[in-house]
């Protein structure tokens, strides 16, 4: 039997060479398209959201306070319940990011066909390009490993990674768009380590 030494350090090659594998393919043309989908969106006075059910869900609460604190305002949606009033806040025109590893999630499918046919445009991230999810964007984000890091290879690791790289990917071509300077940064991040590092740098 493997010591917990050992366990730990499978675990790591495992995850890191699946990272690397999905860093090395990850395919920029669908992260400019899905740039310039927000960017249009925003010309047109629309709004961003993001979703996911489970563990995906707590991605997208991550990647709203992201790309909020960079330039882009961006809501959290939550997964189920936007078919039981929650849509109301996304209007026609609006942009979604739905994530889902398995792209075949039977919650977010309700919720995404609801946000269609109300208009939204579908930012689709999915870790399997043949899944429903894949087929239902305007864009599809594909961040898909084929091993989670443990021998069940159930348990999201290494996906919920991918899918984090691919949306903070999204968010530095969204802030370099908007030429986002240190100034305005420290205006949506006034507090903690990060406002206090940018202010004493500004007062040098």
């Amino acid at each position: 039997m493997e010591t917990e030494k050992e366990q730990i350090k499978d675990f790591l090659s495992i995850e890191s060479e699946e990272l690397k594998r999905f860093i090395d393919d990850i395919d920029t043309e669908a992260l400019i398209q899905a740039r310039d989908l927000v960017l249009k969106a925003e010309k047109n006075h629309n709004r961003v959201h993001v979703t996911g059910i489970g563990k995906p869900g707590h991605v997208a609460g991550y990647a709203a306070s992201l790309l909020s604190s960079t330039g882009t305002p961006t809501y959290e949606l939550h997964g189920t319940e936007a078919v039981h009033g929650s849509a109301g806040q996304v209007m026609s025109g609006d942009v979604v990011i739905a994530i889902s590893n398995s792209g075949e999630t039977a919650e977010l499918k309700a919720t995404v066909e609801t946000l269609k046919r109300n208009g939204a445009k579908l930012i689709a991230l999915t870790g399997k390009k043949g899944s429903w999810l894949a087929k239902q964007g305007d864009v599809t984000l594909i961040a898909g490993v084929n091993q989670e890091g443990d021998t069940m290879n159930k348990p999201p690791r290494a996906s919920i990674l991918a899918e984090m790289i691919m949306l903070q990917s999204l968010s530095i071509l969204l802030q370099n768009a908007k030429h986002l300077t240190p100034q305005q940064y420290v205006k949506w991040h006034p507090g903690g380590s990060l406002g206090a590092s940018i202010r004493e740098s500004e007062g040098k």
